[in-house]
């Protein structure tokens, strides 16, 4: 057999191994389905049972095309895969709180497939979950909305011109919006990593202010729409001004993470260690550090793929931040290795964590064709004064722990050996 062979069978291999991998049945696979079946009925009964008006018709042009509008700026500027926020839901919470349900519903179909075909491509069933999410809870929002107040397109605004109870049930439904399609596609994300914290797949503190802003944004331009149509020639450049500002946040974020585990990389990691030493040093506090390994990572990719080695990567990566604190400085170092920062770490505090890090990491499972896999993971411990002086030398120093605890018989934490001639500062 030649190389070229060789390697086209081991290719052809690993697709039909990562297909049926993903078709496999699974609670996430089943939740996706309930989440588009019941989309997609309400939409049809939407269509069905709602007729159709010039007015809303136009107002439902007029607002789609500018969310199109801040599409293309999007495309334009261009939108890598560590830019995941934006505003549109600027121009979606108007559709909910001015038109009937079914717009609400509509609506994510033609954004979601322009943001699919012409700004980013990603996995179809999540595009297609994730505007289920949103028209599900756009028409939830619509309908109470509808039900409290009077129709604003109907004759004089009276939901903007009385503010009570117009705005205030404005602003609820607003969150209420939020609020499902958070937890809509929340649900799914903690299916899919199930070591991963709820309360990082529902809201960080930055996506709840995000999330405020877009509340709020939302609200303005639908109060501006009822009052005139033509008004939102006025609200799209600020709306668009605000998402090139926060896609250029986005960007710095991702400059500084890691793509495939959402840990810092190994450049962003060693500034924020460089600050977290420096402070070390001028409070005279004590400092650790852990250097992490995946034991047998290779035989993992070799024997079950690289789509399963990416989710184990993703799930130690979960499982290191799930048991540290949030001022610990934790980084992918590359390839299977992970180093962490622990400020304030004597020898027995860092070992303590670093022990229950292997232990956590012990019972993690991921996902197999043939079943699950588990890992474990060696620890080199390094401390600072003890070790080394600065962060060169407490990584060669917790690089020579971590050789100890590989050549020991590996899932085991050792620190740097006394009699090393190897180790800094001995």
């Amino acid at each position: 057999m030649t190389a070229v062979q060789s390697s086209a069978e081991g290719r052809g291999e690993l697709a039909v191994r990562t297909w049926r991998w993903l078709v496999r049945p699974s609670l996430l696979a089943v939740y996706v389905v309930a989440v588009v079946v019941l989309y997609v009925a309400l939409t049809v009964d939407g269509l069905v049972r709602t007729p159709v008006r010039a007015e809303e018709v136009l107002t439902f042009g007029a607002l789609l095309a500018c969310g199109v509008v801040c599409i293309e700026v999007s495309r334009r500027l261009g939108m890598p895969a560590g830019v995941a926020r934006d505003l549109l839901s600027a121009w979606w919470l108007p559709v909910a709180l001015l038109l009937p349900p079914v717009y609400a519903l509509l609506v994510p179909i033609p954004m979601q497939a322009l943001l699919q075909f012409r700004v980013r491509r990603t996995l179809l069933y999540r595009r297609v979950l994730v505007a289920s999410a949103f028209g599900l809870a756009g028409a939830c929002a619509s309908t109470i909305f509808h039900f409290v107040v009077p129709e604003p397109l109907d004759g004089a605004p009276l939901w903007v011109i009385d503010v009570y109870p117009g705005v205030p049930v404005a602003v609820g439904c607003a969150a209420l919006f939020t609020v499902l399609n958070t937890a809509l596609v929340a649900i799914a994300a903690h299916a899919a990593n199930p070591e991963s914290r709820w309360r990082d797949v529902l809201w960080t503190r930055e996506s709840l202010l995000l999330d405020v802003v877009e509340l709020c944004v939302g609200v303005v331009v639908a109060i501006t729409s009822t009052l005139s149509l033509g008004l939102l020639l006025l609200a799209l450049p600020p709306v668009v001004l605000l998402q090139r500002s926060l896609m250029h946040q986005q960007l710095q974020a991702a400059a500084r993470t890691d793509a495939k585990t959402g840990l810092l990389n190994a450049a962003a990691w060693q500034r924020e260690a460089d600050t977290e030493l420096g402070r070390a040093h001028r409070t005279h506090e004590p400092l650790a550090l852990l250097l992490i390994d995946i034991d047998y990572f290779k035989r993992v990719n070799d024997t079950h793929g690289h789509l399963v080695g990416d989710q184990v990567l993703i799930g130690v990566a979960a499982t290191l931040c799930s048991q540290l604190r949030d001022y610990d400085v934790v980084g992918r170092f590359g390839g299977e290795e992970f180093v962490v920062l622990l400020p304030g770490a004597d020898t027995v505090e860092a070992c303590r964590v670093a022990e229950r890090l292997r232990g956590r990491v012990r019972r993690l499972t991921v996902p197999a064709e043939d079943g699950t896999v588990g890992v474990t993971i060696s620890v080199g411990v390094s401390l600072l004064r003890t070790h080394g002086q600065d962060l060169i030398e407490l990584l060669a120093a917790a690089d020579l722990a971590l050789y100890r605890a590989k050549e020991s018989g590996r899932d085991r934490v050792c620190l740097p050996a006394l009699d090393d001639p190897r180790a800094p500062g001995v």
